[in-house]
């Protein structure tokens, strides 16, 4: 996307399902994605904005709902995500020390726009979700401060830039570079034409199990190289799921929690010390934040139509991994620590991906 190499352009097709115009969440209509890249030296980081839709979020909230697979992670507001099943804000993505200037940036971001929080109304549930970045970045800086988080929020748009860029700056995957991905799938039922849009902060895996449409691309690259770095999984995964598919929140968990289908079929055996946490949203449905006088009126698929939402969220996170990490540049970080980029490594081992 804006003119990257992405994992489709090597010849690889992931899956069944065709996926949507650019083949990112922002897809699914009325999504758009904000980075901020802090690249130089030992500053290595950065954040990423989802924006849902393009109203006002605390007035009109979308059904939402959250997964962990493996809880080695850091994220804010998916209590009352879980409780209530909505989301109100914006989802932030940034480096774990920086959850709270995130989240203490968004909350001003929505003060800012609705001056009833807190006076006449409840407080605000920010959304923020974090990847360890400290090998290529010095964390302990917290480089990532409130104008950046602001930045980002107010610059978003339906192009999806990937790999090293934003919350994915200084992130690994697969003992390489890694990063932001994105990807999409179109679910066609009896009753419409649907988006499952999914966005990837990935920071997880070793070399070693990396596979590509089946392939061991991975093996075949670790034994070509000669390195001296340890192979060890102690990353993360963000996974930010959107549809436009109308799903109850039981649904919605139902649907978002196949997403670890695709990280596995990259390789992930989703390790001790790597977080995989998902955070899911549909734009079908606005609940009102004021109370109306009539009751709510909610439509949600059968049953039967939720092998195709299973297979569309699998195979669009399998793509955005992938994407994650074909896109992303070679970082020099924090005290030399290097990473090289796969697509480098592509053309001088001249290894094929399909």
């Amino acid at each position: 996307m804006i003119g990257q190499k992405r994992i489709r352009d090597y010849g690889v097709k992931i899956g069944r399902l065709e996926p949507g115009r650019i083949n990112a969440i922002t897809d699914v209509k009325g999504v758009t994605v904000g980075h901020v890249t802090l690249s130089n030296k030992n500053m290595q980081t950065g954040v990423t904005a989802i924006l849902p839709h393009q109203g006002n979020i605390f007035k009109e909230k979308l059904i939402a709902s959250s997964h962990v697979i493996n809880g080695f992670g850091k994220t804010m507001g998916t209590i009352q995500m879980a409780e209530l099943g909505t989301l109100e804000t914006p989802i932030l993505l940034t480096n774990t020390l920086n959850v709270g200037t995130a989240a203490d940036a968004l909350i001003d971001y929505m003060l800012a726009r609705n001056l009833e929080i807190g006076r006449t109304t409840g407080t605000v549930n920010p959304i923020v979700g974090e990847c360890n970045d400290m090998f290529l970045n010095d964390i302990r800086e917290k480089f990532v401060k409130d104008e950046h988080i602001l930045q980002a929020l107010e610059n978003t748009s339906s192009e999806c830039k990937e790999g090293t860029v934003g919350a994915g700056t200084g992130m690994l995957c697969y003992s390489l570079k890694g990063g932001i991905g994105t990807a999409s799938r179109i679910m066609e039922m009896d009753h419409g034409k649907y988006t499952m849009g999914v966005l990837v902060l990935s920071n997880f895996g070793i070399l070693s199990d990396l596979r590509i449409n089946g392939k061991a691309v991975g093996q075949e690259l670790k034994e070509a190289i000669i390195q001296s770095y340890k192979e060890e999984d102690k990353g993360s995964i963000m996974v930010i799921v959107a549809t436009d598919l109308p799903v109850s929140e039981r649904q919605l968990n139902r649907i978002i929690k196949r997403s670890v289908t695709g990280l596995s079929r990259t390789g992930s055996i989703i390790t001790n010390g790597s977080g995989e946490v998902i955070i899911g949203f549909s734009t079908a449905t606005k609940i009102p934040h004021e109370k109306p006088e009539h009751c709510l009126v909610m439509h949600q698929i059968h049953e039967e139509d939720m092998d195709l939402a299973f297979r569309a969220v699998g195979e669009a996170t399998e793509e955005a991994v992938l994407n994650s990490l074909v896109t992303a540049e070679a970082v020099v970080g924090r005290d030399g620590n290097k990473r090289p980029a796969f697509k480098d490594l592509i053309e001088e081992f001249n290894i094929s991906l399909t």
